[in-house]
C-alpha cells in the first residue's frame, strides 16, 4: 500500500468550461499515474451548475433569462443538485485516490474546510445528510429555532478510484445571485460567506493560503487503497 502528498494549482479566474476540461485532463493524468494528486484552487466567473440530482424547479429563471444577466448553465457529472458559482468564492477541485473511500473523503473535506474557517474564528460545522460546511445563525423572532447557513458546498464525481470537481467556499461572493435559483434545492436553509459572518471583505489569495494549510494537516498522505470500478459519488 502506497502513501503521497499532493500538489496545489492556483489557477486564477477561469471560465468554467476550461477549468471542467482541464479537471478532466488532470484527473486522467492521476489515474495514469503521470503526476501526483492535485488540488485546483480558482475562482469562477458567474455559472450555475447542476448536478444529476438537479431538479428544474430549483432554477428559478429559464435558461435564456440566465444568460442574458451573463451567467453560464451547464450540466455535469458531480452528485448534488443545483449550485452557484462566481467571482469572490474560491472553488477547489481536489484530484485524489479515494478508492471505496468516497464517504470518508467527503468527511475529511468538511473537516478540511471546517478547519481553514476556523482560522477566521468561525465556529462550522458539518450537517448530517447535507453535504457541505454549516453555520448557525440566531432566530429572528426569540424562541424560534436557530436558522442554518452554508458557507462552502460539496459536489464530487468518482471515476476509476479518483474524485474531481469539489468544494465552493464564499468569501466575497455577492451572495444575491444565490435568490436565482434554490441552492442545492434546500428551501429553508440559508447561504453565507466569510464577508457576511465577519464584516469586511477577506482576502481570496489569504483565504486560499488557509485552505492549504487546512489540506496539508487533513490530508498529510494519500493512502491510494485498492481499485474499485465505483463510478460516481
Amino acid at each position: 500500500m502506497e502513501a503521497r502528498a499532493f500538489q496545489v494549482e492556483r489557477l486564477g479566474r477561469v471560465p468554467y468550461a476550461q477549468a471542467w476540461e482541464y479537471q478532466k485532463q488532470v484527473h486522467a493524468e492521476v489515474v495514469a499515474g503521470q503526476r501526483p494528486p492535485t488540488l485546483l484552487l480558482l475562482e469562477h466567473p458567474r455559472t450555475i451548475t447542476l448536478g444529476r440530482a438537479a431538479k428544474p424547479e430549483n432554477l428559478l429563471l429559464s435558461e435564456a433569462q440566465y444568460r442574458a444577466q451573463g451567467i453560464e448553465l451547464f450540466s455535469i457529472e458531480r452528485g448534488g443538485d443545483v449550485t452557484y458559482h462566481g467571482p469572490g468564492q474560491l472553488v477547489g477541485y481536489p484530484i485524489f485516490p479515494v478508492g471505496r473511500r468516497v464517504r470518508d473523503f467527503l468527511r475529511q473535506l468538511e473537516q478540511t474546510l471546517i478547519r481553514a474557517v476556523a482560522t477566521y474564528g468561525i465556529e462550522a460545522y458539518p450537517s448530517p445528510g447535507y453535504a457541505g460546511v454549516w453555520v448557525k445563525r440566531p432566530a429572528p423572532v426569540a424562541g424560534w429555532p436557530e436558522l442554518e447557513e452554508k458557507l462552502c458546498a460539496f459536489g464530487i464525481a468518482v471515476k476509476q478510484d479518483v474524485a474531481f470537481h469539489g468544494f465552493a467556499l464564499n468569501v466575497n461572493t455577492d451572495l444575491e445571485d444565490f435568490s436565482l435559483i434554490i441552492p442545492c434545492g434546500l428551501k429553508d436553509k440559508g447561504v453565507t460567506s466569510l464577508k457576511k459572518l465577519l464584516g469586511h471583505e477577506v482576502s481570496l489569495d489569504e483565504a486560499a493560503e488557509r485552505v492549504i494549510e487546512a489540506f496539508r494537516v487533513e490530508f498529510s498522505t494519500l493512502d491510494l487503497g485498492q481499485p474499485h470500478p465505483q463510478e460516481f459519488a
